[in-house]
């Protein structure tokens, strides 16, 4: 076959060709929040219609924190977020302080491992939810091959948490990326990304600090944020304390501290045994 011939097939963006990407060939994407990773990605973000693979050793290492901004951006466009079998409780004031609107958040819980895949696909090729995050313990070629179809037709993106082993299986997701949790810097922890595969893009090495990440679309780097709130018992009894004075400031002072000696004794371990964990996940 000649080569005229072949150069339709070449640019189609489903094909990857490492480190060469036709203009052509661009994608609608959505913003990391992370200037250094947008520059590494060619679409300059997630592109839309795909599939993102994430790697990760262990839960709890912060692999939330580099795609919150990404679906805070979604949640203000008014555009459902599905998380799907998630392996702890979302720390719901962790995701409205990075700004995801929790009114547009969908918790799905599969009862069966096969419902897991399927419960993705079909929110992907629904088209109502602009991101399908899950954490599925088990995926072949084939159903990765379904989730990029699913995707593709419903405009969305899915990122999948995955166990670092399954790097190695062969896989059709358009950026495969491996975490890797790094010493902590003044009071941020940096996240060190390793990109595996990524459409256009070689393989290289980035350092994030998800402290100093900018929302999707705002141009420049945001002022460093604070870090996540903390379920700790001194949160909790200011929350409801704060929370009693508003809806009613006239009620007496001992049932304030009532209800914060109460939330005081739910204690960080208690709610880690219930399943709750502070972001990240």
């Amino acid at each position: 076959m000649s080569e005229a011939a072949l150069q339709p097939l070449l640019n189609d963006p489903r094909i990857w060709r490492p480190g060469r990407r036709s203009e052509t060939a661009r994608q609608p994407a959505l913003g990391t929040g992370y200037p250094e990773l947008d520059a590494a990605l060619p679409d300059g973000g997630w592109p839309l219609g795909t599939v993102t693979e994430i790697f990760h050793e262990q839960p709890a290492i912060g692999e939330m924190q580099l795609i919150l901004p990404s679906l805070a951006a979604l949640s203000r466009r008014r555009q459902w977020l599905a998380l799907v079998a998630p392996p702890y409780i979302p720390y719901a004031p962790g995701l409205a302080h990075a700004g995801v609107d929790l009114s547009r958040v969908l918790l799905i819980h599969p009862r069966a491992h096969e419902d897991h895949l399927w419960a993705m696909e079909q929110a992907l090729r629904s088209g109502t939810c602009g991101a399908v995050v899950g954490w599925p313990r088990q995926a072949d070629r084939t159903a990765l091959r379904r989730l990029q179809l699913a995707a593709e037709t419903g405009g969305s993106w899915a990122a999948l948490f995955r166990p670092h082993d399954a790097r190695h299986q062969a896989s059709t997701a358009a950026i495969r990326l491996a975490l890797q949790p790094e010493a902590e810097m003044e009071t941020d922890a940096a996240l060190g990304v390793d990109l595996l595969k990524c459409r256009g893009a070689r393989p290289r090495r980035l350092r994030l600090h998800p402290g100093a990440s900018a929302p999707p679309g705002t141009g420049a780097a945001a002022p460093r944020a604070t870090r996540y709130p903390s379920p700790c018992a001194e949160h909790i009894g200011r929350t409801a304390e704060a929370g009693a004075q508003e809806e009613a400031p006239d009620r007496p002072r001992p049932a304030v501290a009532a209800a914060a000696g109460r939330a005081r004794r739910q204690t960080p371990r208690s709610r880690a045994s219930a399943g709750q964990l502070r972001l990240p996940l």
